[in-house]
């Protein structure tokens, strides 16, 4: 149905630290803080996102580090509440980390990011495309992903060229959520359309009964979902049990391979919007590399778009280290991000500049397959 072109433990020292113990001085280490899901219905994007990271780090650190010094990776827990991602950037603040980095989710990011800003620390790589992230432009975060509005473009792209044009939206009652919706509506209102339903689902919930109710009762051709991985699936299996017949579109923060384990043989079918190169085509050299480092890594590793994105965010952020003096500070680091304009990684284009800290539109969409698959 999709156009085929549309679709870590070296010796290294500790890398990353459950919990949040005093930090030693940035001249020991360089040291990088993160808030994240690593327990509850989200937690798969935390745990991923942070392995990839964790998997290109023990590579620099096992060769030296940046600058002599090791790279290193605190995490607290945020269970993807906004509340507990406030609680804890606080208390990772207090112990002085070069940036914040890898923050999964809108919500948490959104309460975290003025923390961020009112102590002049970078905010790199957030797992999210919110556009409220974006806009207006903030000297202290710096985008990886493309936005949930590149996303949802190419999605109502899609459906309308194969003449689908009732488009119904499943969507977390959140910002998150609600900056998918905006995505869809945009896109729709370019083409004069709006979709034909819409209904939300609490985060952190797969209470989906009454949402399954509403969209199927709108006889949509095709359902874009924008939420996480536990409450898409249910969500596509009650409809599927109520008759719906159409396509299931989703967002790159679903979680693409969590989505494919919780399905199962039901994941076929199932589209997912990409903001990374994939992990299962090798034909771009970051991939291969990715792919080479999850094999040496070990049992502990997987491949898949969310350990694919922390793996890249690292690896950006440590040429940026490397651009930099010898003696890092946050303002150093702002700089040296700046400088990474027109950059390839390995087949995937980053470019910052002093007035665009969004590195990539990039998007293609991707299929689920009944046997674990992800076709791209």
């Amino acid at each position: 149905m999709l156009n085929r072109r549309t679709f870590t433990r070296a010796a290294a020292g500790a890398i990353a630290l459950v919990g949040a113990p005093s930090l030693r001085a940035q001249s020991e280490r360089l040291v990088f803080a993160q808030s994240a899901p690593f327990t509850g219905p989200s937690a798969q994007l935390g745990i991923q996102f942070h392995q990839g990271a964790k998997l290109y780090l023990e590579q620099v650190n096992a060769q030296g580090g940046v600058h002599r010094k090791p790279i290193e990776i605190v995490k607290l827990d945020d269970g993807y509440e906004p509340d507990r991602c406030v609680d804890n950037t606080r208390k990772l603040l207090k112990d002085d980390p070069l940036a914040l980095f890898g923050y999964i989710g809108t919500p948490t990011s959104l309460a975290a990011l003025p923390l961020a800003t009112a102590d002049r620390v970078p905010f790199f790589a957030p797992f999210t495309g919110a556009m409220a992230l974006r806009q207006p432009f903030n000297r202290y975060a710096f985008h990886l992903r493309a936005s949930y509005n590149d996303e949802t473009e190419l999605i109502v792209k899609q459906l309308t060229s194969l003449g689908l044009s009732k488009i119904a939206v499943f969507y977390q009652n959140d910002a998150y959520g609600k900056a998918g919706l905006d995505g869809v509506e945009l896109a729709l209102k370019s083409r004069n359309m709006k979709p034909v339903g819409q209904a939300p689902v609490e985060r952190n919930s797969v209470q989906v009964a009454q949402a399954v109710r509403a969209l199927v009762a709108a006889k949509p051709d095709a359902i874009v979902q924008i939420g996480a991985y536990k409450a898409c699936a249910a969500f596509i299996r009650a409809a599927r049990a109520e008759g719906f017949g159409g396509t299931f579109f989703n967002v790159s923060f679903v979680g693409t391979q969590a989505l494919a384990d919780e399905l199962g043989k039901d994941a076929a079918g199932v589209v997912v919007s990409q903001v990374m190169p994939s992990p299962y085509n090798a034909a771009r050299p970051i991939t291969r590399e990715f792919n080479d480092a999850v094999k040496k890594g070990g049992a502990d590793y997987q491949s898949n778009f969310s350990s694919m994105e922390g793996y890249l965010a690292a690896k950006v952020v440590v040429e940026a280290l490397r651009r930099g003096p010898a003696k890092p500070t946050r303002d150093t680091l702002v700089a040296s991000l700046e400088s990474l304009n027109a950059e390839s990684f390995g087949g995937f284009n980053v470019s910052f500049s002093p007035n665009d800290h969004v590195a990539s539109k990039f998007v293609e969409l991707s299929m689920l397959t009944g046997d674990g698959r992800v076709r791209t």
